[in-house]
């Protein structure tokens, strides 16, 4: 008898039955994997995230992570703590895997087709707006200016930005933070259409942004693209990051991994490394602590219901606002613009300008504005990570 209470007293069922909630978030995790693997909703974070949340919520497995206090050194961590921890501490809390992902994006991301259209880059920026007005109405709610801000950030639809921000002003929500950003952006083609059908009439969708282009040419073209596309993010970095420096981790390696893209054969080594098995790994890194931020004390609560409902206020706000900002473009213009562009404004890259340019077919078999909607969508990029260093500026 004393033999099988020693097996039964090694196993997790004794604890999964007094305390429930292990269950609770034993079947969650199994939801964000389903979500990951069987639905494809961003399988390369779900993915990670929902086994991170798997092993975390393992009683006596000892992988969750836990609250450290900061003079205890990183050799410390992983003898007390174990490996999750020392992932997390020494990659995440840091803050260096999100401007590492960025640097990916960069190398993978074409800023061609905004600055052949950049008129349409104020769309991006419009977008922003349901980040700041999300913040506002969650400090109305009661959570704290840096918690809005993680929130917050939400709306602008770019994950690594919204982790970063989250590491920086509000570390105990970035799980919930985590899942509901990338929830949303898998849920783009969902959204976007929901909010279009409430508020871009059908007119307005057969704007063809190829006819407006040829009634009314461009009168500035750029005549050596591959020269700008390589000054570019060096002078945006520079831009950005005199006006404000708190971007310059998001910015500065979102703007090198494009320009060791954009240089071409003598930097194509570096680009292949930072688009693939740098951002790959990374991102396995990123999702798995993440993941393991994610025990019961830190995720079933008030805050965690709040922070789902307010990130979905934030995206369908952000594409409102872009719809809105081309609708009182158009009063005072005869080169109309089609809705759909603001309503790529929000990041989300490539996914947003890809369910908008569907929506435009339907309407009209002629109408491709992925190209346009990739400006608007680019520079929502931006946007995000230029508000994202705006909050932490004003509230760290």
């Amino acid at each position: 008898m004393e033999f099988l209470e020693k097996i039964i007293d090694m196993t997790s069922f004794g604890e999964l039955i007094s305390q429930p909630e292990y269950v609770g978030m034993l079947l969650i995790s199994i939801l964000i994997l389903y979500l990951g693997i069987v639905k494809k909703y961003e399988p390369l974070l779900l993915v990670p995230i929902g086994f991170g949340v798997l092993m975390a919520n393992i009683p006596g497995a000892n992988l969750g992570v836990v609250k450290i206090e900061d003079s205890i050194g990183i050799l410390e961590i992983a003898e007390k703590y174990g490996i999750i921890n020392l992932l997390y501490y020494s990659l995440i809390k840091t803050g260096f895997l999100p401007p590492i992902i960025f640097m990916g994006v960069g190398a993978l991301t074409d800023f061609g087709p905004m600055l052949k259209n950049l008129r349409l880059v104020f769309f991006g920026a419009a977008a922003q707006f349901g980040i700041f007005t999300v913040l506002i109405l969650a400090s109305l709610m009661g959570f704290s200016n840096q918690e809005a801000a993680s929130l917050a950030i939400i709306g602008g639809a770019d994950g690594p930005t919204a982790i970063y921000t989250a590491i920086i002003l509000a570390p105990h929500l970035l799980g919930p933070i985590a899942i509901a950003a990338y929830s949303y952006m898998a849920l783009v083609p969902v959204i976007i259409p929901f909010v279009v059908k409430l508020t871009v009439s059908k007119e307005e969708l057969l704007i063809n942004m190829k006819k407006q282009d040829e009634k009314h040419p461009n009168l500035f073209e750029i005549k050596n693209l591959n020269v700008v596309k390589i000054l570019f993010p060096i002078v945006i970095t520079l831009m950005i990051s005199i006006i404000v420096p708190s971007s310059t981790p998001l910015i500065g390696f979102l703007m090198f991994g494009n320009l060791i893209k954009e240089i071409g054969v003598s930097t194509l080594r570096l680009s292949k490394a930072a688009s693939d098995t740098i951002l790959n790994t990374s991102t396995v890194f990123l999702g798995i602590s993440i993941g393991a931020t994610m025990t019961p004390t830190s995720f079933l609560n008030i805050q965690t219901i709040g922070i789902i409902v307010g990130g979905l206020f934030a995206f369908m706000i952000s594409i409102l606002s872009g719809i809105i900002a081309v609708k009182i473009y158009n009063l005072f213009v005869s080169k109309k613009i089609n809705p759909l562009i603001g309503a790529t404004g929000l990041s989300a890259v490539p996914m947003a300008s890809r369910v908008a340019n569907d929506l435009a077919l339907k309407e009209d078999s002629t109408n491709h504005i992925m190209h346009y909607a990739m400006a608007s969508n680019i520079a929502g990029v931006i946007g995000s990570a230029v508000a994202a260093g705006i909050l932490i500026t004003f509230l760290s």
